[in-house]
């Protein structure tokens, strides 16, 4: 990616230094009102499920709660190390909110909110409750904010092959879809469709993240056209979709694969709307929803 690093956004909460509160919680209702948990949640739980020798994927999956946790002490060293990535963050995430301040209402007459971002480490309250580094990266549509345990996009490179700039970029960019996706009334629809159906709960929540990763791709499209990405970019973006499909993930954690408790998608199916995003530009083709059976 071409981007100039200098300088933090004003949209940035550094809270890394918080203790992350106590206590126990729970994960809000899989995303539906409370937070969605994007691309990190169930990849960590893939992780922690292989080095813990424990099945923590189903229980999330289930609605259980995990137990509570304690934060470690604030780690100077590791902010400092962390710099450039914030730094790159920043960028995406300015860039990010631009292009939707621009494209939101042009292509939906609904005008764009600017999100915040939370950089937290191991532990951090949110409106949609508290979370820890495993939870992953999440949006809450509560007060409108993105959060994000920077370690995570050194698991997303290491333990899942999704290495390169434009693959973190792909990250932020799914977590700002979902605030697209609140802004235009999808989270409340989606939220009201689960209640009156709740077995059609997983199902309806691989359409939002479809729809994010779709949205996401919206955003790429724009990257492309104003020479900010090439190919090679591109191929990371579409090579993190796939890495975090449900089966993919499934079957790391289980070695099986199980359909009926996708909540985000198959890999194909996230690299297709990505690259449909990507494609097409417009947010519009991002009808996850029609395609429902």
């Amino acid at each position: 990616m071409r981007w100039t690093p200098g300088g933090v956004s004003d949209d940035i909460e550094d809270r890394r230094d918080d203790d992350g509160g106590s206590g126990g919680y729970g994960f809000g209702g899989g995303g539906f009102g409370g937070r969605h948990i994007g691309l990190g949640g169930m990849l960590l739980l893939v992780v922690a499920s292989v080095v813990f020798r424990r099945d923590l994927l189903t229980p999330f999956l289930g609605g259980g709660a995990p137990e509570a946790r304690v934060a470690r002490p604030s780690d100077p060293s590791r902010k400092a190390a962390e710099q450039p990535l914030v730094e790159f963050v920043s960028f995406v995430l300015d860039d990010l909110q631009k292009t939707w301040t621009q494209l939101l209402p042009q292509q939906t007459n609904v005008p764009y909110r600017r999100a915040k971002l939370v950089l937290f480490h191991d532990l951090i309250d949110s409106a949609c409750g508290q979370a820890e580094s495993a939870t992953g990266p999440f949006y809450c549509p509560g007060d409108q904010k993105v959060y994000i345990d920077l370690g995570f996009y050194r698991e997303l490179k290491e333990r899942f092959g999704a290495p390169g700039e434009f693959a973190q970029a792909y990250v932020i960019a799914h977590e700002i879809g979902h605030h697209v996706q609140n802004l235009i009334g999808i989270e409340r629809k989606v939220a009201a469709a689960r209640q009156r159906n709740p077995s059609m709960a997983n199902r309806l929540s691989v359409r939002v993240e479809l729809q994010a990763d779709c949205i996401a791709g919206v955003w790429g499209h724009s990257t492309e056209q104003r020479n900010i990405i090439d190919r090679s970019d591109i191929d990371a973006g579409l090579n993190a979709a796939a890495a975090i499909g449900d089966d993919r993930l499934q079957k790391m954690a289980t070695g099986r694969v199980m359909p009926e408790k996708f909540t985000h998608g198959s890999s194909a199916q996230r690299v297709e709307w990505f690259r449909k995003g990507l494609e097409e530009g417009d947010v519009r083709a991002c009808d996850t929803f029609s395609s429902m059976q």
